[in-house]
């Protein structure tokens, strides 16, 4: 396939972007206020332009650096004393009330120690320090599997890429409470970390990938990849087509939603087969990878295509009656994520793993 331009792609995220940040929610294409802003999607935002930076040059890298720049700056604003960021905000930049969320947290991690190898540049790299440093102490008393899982990605890459402090103790503990809940919901016909396959679920197995590329415990590995493969074999339907969970019920034994599909889960599992393609080198991961991104153009139950190439945009979800035509943050980022993943994944095709 021919790749967007950034100019393309990044239409409707620069649409939804104002000087706070990027805004939850849309009604179609246009921007809904009201609704406001949710860290979550900011870390998400950040990620993205982070995964884009190697394909640009010139002013549309100082574009991307200018969204950059306002996604680390909120992420600066919300962030607690205590290193918890603040998720829910109001279009008037008010804090709407709301326990911590550990999922929240997480995702702050991962963008800041993303950023902490992808730029270059003395300031920004002291914003996602700071980011950083008050966090971490916080990711020993996360209870979500996801968090625990976006954390352990995050201090694994941070330790493959030479970071000066022993991240050691968080990978052990990060990596083993991730083996503990898959060793007490496992069974023979039921190779899951929670009694219910829910949301977002690919960031489970890849968090165990990042672990094991840095531990190198083979017990990781083949946990990870027996798990993967259980979700890949929930989320294909007998036309071969991705066939995400839906979220009216999830799956939980012998009962699984068809409807709504999400980009979510589409993009989290393209995130964790790409990242089995990488370590194992085998072809039926990187060829899951490009049916996800075929979900998004089409390839999908409803023969729908969710995404639109030209604006870089991304309906909210497939329901039994067609689309969901508003086109969020999350779901559009999702999307962008997908066409990342997938083309860093062809350029490792090109260097086959030995």
């Amino acid at each position: 396939m021919s790749w967007r331009t950034f100019a393309d792609s990044f239409r409707h995220i620069r649409r939804l972007t104002d000087d706070t940040g990027i805004l939850e929610h849309a009604l179609g294409r246009i921007p809904r206020r009201k609704e406001g802003y949710s860290t979550d999607d900011q870390a998400r935002a950040l990620w993205l332009c982070l995964e884009w930076l190697p394909w640009v040059r010139g002013e549309e890298a100082r574009a991307l650096h200018r969204l950059i720049d306002t996604y680390l700056s909120f992420l600066l604003w919300v962030q607690k004393e205590d290193g918890h960021f603040h998720n829910n905000i109001a279009y008037d930049r008010s804090k709407e009330s709301e326990k911590p969320s550990d999922d929240c947290l997480g995702r702050g991690l991962w963008a800041a120690a993303l950023s902490l190898t992808v730029l270059k540049d003395r300031e920004r790299r002291l914003a996602a320090q700071e980011i950083f440093d008050k966090a971490l102490p916080q990711a020993a008393g996360m209870r979500s599997p996801r968090g625990w899982a976006y954390a352990l990605s995050a201090v694994s890459l941070l330790a493959r890429s030479g970071y000066p402090r022993d991240l050691a103790a968080e990978i052990n503990l990060l990596a083993g409470r991730l083996m503990e809940v898959y060793d007490s919901h496992a069974s023979a016909d039921w190779r899951w970390y929670e009694p219910t396959v829910a949301y977002g679920n690919g960031v489970l197995p890849w968090g165990l990938l990042n672990g094991y590329e840095m531990k190198r415990d083979r017990r990781m590995l083949d946990t990870a990849l027996e798990s993967l493969d259980f979700l890949i074999r929930l989320s294909v339907n007998e036309r071969g087509q991705i066939r995400p969970v839906g979220n009216r019920g999830w799956c939980v034994p012998g009962r699984r939603a068809l409807w709504d599909q999400q980009p979510l889960d589409v993009m989290k599992l393209a995130l964790a087969v790409s990242k089995a393609f990488e370590l194992t080198g085998r072809k039926g991961y990187a060829e899951v990878a490009k049916r996800c991104l075929a979900w998004f153009h089409g390839d999908n139950d409803g023969g729908t295509a969710l995404a639109d190439p030209d604006e870089g945009s991304c309906c909210d979800g497939l329901g039994q009656y067609g689309a969901n035509r508003n086109q969020g943050a999350e779901a559009t980022i999702s999307y962008l994520l997908t066409e990342a993943i997938c083309r860093k994944l062809a350029e490792a095709r090109k260097h086959p793993h030995t």
